[in-house]
């Protein structure tokens, strides 16, 4: 696996998470429930639907990211990070530049079409907040430490594979969310320079 200097690799996901913070909070905030609500196309998930499922997905890998930044380490850890096997396979699979295959979401994260849109967003924005801070402590901490998946605890993932997947599915849903939003406006423009630049490791 590629090895990366640190520094860029959390640069770049903090970049990322940044714009999606921006974005949630200069339209999605802005936008009316119904707005927030209304089906993508061809009946796929709203707006709010895409956030509640990054939402859903945040419950899980904030607290067990904090734990692993919590937790002492024994190892030395160096200026710069290789992804493990699964690890980048994972990512590479959720990133939307990379992972073109659709992916079936577990039905425990599946959100239903009715929801308090406006508390979906501030959700979204609180959680996208608390990354931030956690991507800043990473910068001193031990990457290498193992945090568990969603999907089983049997598997475990780097930190800093699990920093870089999580941000890549909130790449992908974000994505899509502007995707409903750009049907959703006759200034599609003004989407497509929201989503220019976007960039992830």
């Amino acid at each position: 696996m590629k090895t990366i200097k640190r520094k860029v690799l959390l640069n770049d996901l903090e970049n990322s998470v940044e714009q999606h913070l921006q974005i949630a909070t200069r339209e999605f905030q802005n936008m009316s429930t119904h707005e927030l609500l209304t089906p993508g196309e061809h009946g796929g998930w709203s707006i709010a639907q895409c956030l509640e499922h990054l939402n859903c997905y945040g419950n899980y890998y904030l607290p067990a990211i904090n734990e692993a930044l919590n937790r002492k380490s024994k190892n030395f850890f160096s200026d710069h990070f290789k992804s493990g096997w699964f690890g980048n396979y994972f990512t590479k699979m959720m990133h939307p530049k990379t992972g073109k295959r659709k992916i079936k979401t577990l039905k425990r994260y599946n959100p239903v079409p009715t929801l308090d849109a406006h508390a979906v967003v501030a959700k979204f924005v609180e959680q996208q907040e608390i990354l931030l801070t956690y991507l800043e402590q990473a910068r001193h901490n031990d990457l290498d430490q193992r945090v568990p998946i969603s999907i089983s605890n049997w598997i475990r993932l780097k930190l800093g594979d699990v920093l870089q997947f999580v941000i890549a599915h909130n790449e992908r849903h974000m994505k899509q969310a502007l995707r409903v939003l750009q049907l959703s406006s006759a200034d599609s423009a003004k989407v497509e320079s929201l989503t220019h630049g976007s960039t992830l490791a």
